[in-house]
């Protein structure tokens, strides 16, 4: 009996620690959340100079008032603009090999922090990416004059969420989104399904209840490979997705797919821009009011 009354106690203790940690890894995903989502980096470690392009040191603000910055990259032969939401880590300073390649596409490149991150000021949040979206896409459509119709919003990762939440109350050229999830919920329960974690889900970015309201051409590209945010992701968001629309297919992880084959991915933006843009330097080209 004395062996069994032990045995008992022991069962109850492992019990007891194992809700213990359960209970408080719950709390960790609901206290930290967004130390789970954004990887802000606030140093500027290169600029598009140091690639030998000129560019436009730009400060404009959010609807809230919160002071953001980006740079305005044009190009030769600029056939229309892209408005560039980038991903969850680091700053627009690390995303200078995608604005070289847009430039070689005929595209200028108007890329922005998201308040917390580089010379943005704020703290990040998922209303506050959108805000910050909207304010770019004023920035081009206002004080640039561009037309929306020259307007590719693109978005890679998380910027995929904010550049679908932005196509879908805008109306632009077209919309790419790549390397992306259908929704916050989803890619939590894809990393951690050893959690109950979608009603935890503060942040939604709820790409695949959104994309059917972009009124434009859609590209979606993603590649097999992708260590961090899974294929069928893309999937479904593409069939999501409104006609006229086009799947591009990369080998490569999450942060490789551009570097492993440039080649195939360049051609095939190209031919998408194309379509919706003319070829560059065609008389498409005037893109300003």
């Amino acid at each position: 009996m004395m062996v069994k009354a032990i045995l008992v106690r022991v069962v109850w203790r492992i019990i007891v620690i194992a809700v213990c940690v359960f209970v408080g890894l719950i709390l960790i995903v609901v206290i930290f959340q967004s130390r789970f989502i954004y990887y802000p980096t606030r140093r500027i470690a290169d600029t598009p100079r140091d690639i030998l392009l000129d560019y436009e040191d730009v400060t404009f603000t959010a609807s809230d008032g919160v002071k953001l910055h980006g740079w305005f990259v044009p190009a030769t032969n600029q056939r229309g603009v892209v408005l560039f939401c980038h991903g969850n880590a680091g700053n627009i300073s690390h995303r200078l090999q995608s604005i070289q390649l847009f430039g070689e596409l005929g595209m200028g490149t108007f890329i922005f922090d998201y308040r917390g991150y580089g010379h943005s000021a704020g703290k990040v949040s998922e209303t506050g990416t959108y805000l910050d979206a909207a304010a770019a896409w004023g920035y081009l459509t206002d004080r640039r004059a561009i037309l929306p119709e020259r307007i590719v919003i693109f978005g890679r990762s998380i910027g995929g969420a904010v550049a679908v939440h932005l196509a879908a109350r805008t109306e632009p050229a077209a919309l790419i989104a790549e390397s992306t999830f259908t929704s916050m919920g989803d890619l939590a329960a894809d990393l951690y399904p050893y959690l109950p974690i979608r009603p935890l889900i503060r942040t939604k970015y709820n790409s695949i209840g959104k994309i059917g309201s972009a009124g434009c051409p859609v590209m979606v590209i993603h590649s097999r490979d992708d260590e961090l945010i899974g294929f069928e992701h893309s999937r479904r968001l593409f069939e999501a997705a409104p006609e006229p629309k086009q799947f591009l297919e990369l080998t490569g992880g999450h942060n490789e797919a551009l570097a492993d084959d440039p080649q195939t991915y360049q051609a095939a933006v190209d031919a998408f821009l194309s379509k919706v843009l003319g070829p560059v330097g065609g008389s498409t080209a005037n893109h300003s009011r």
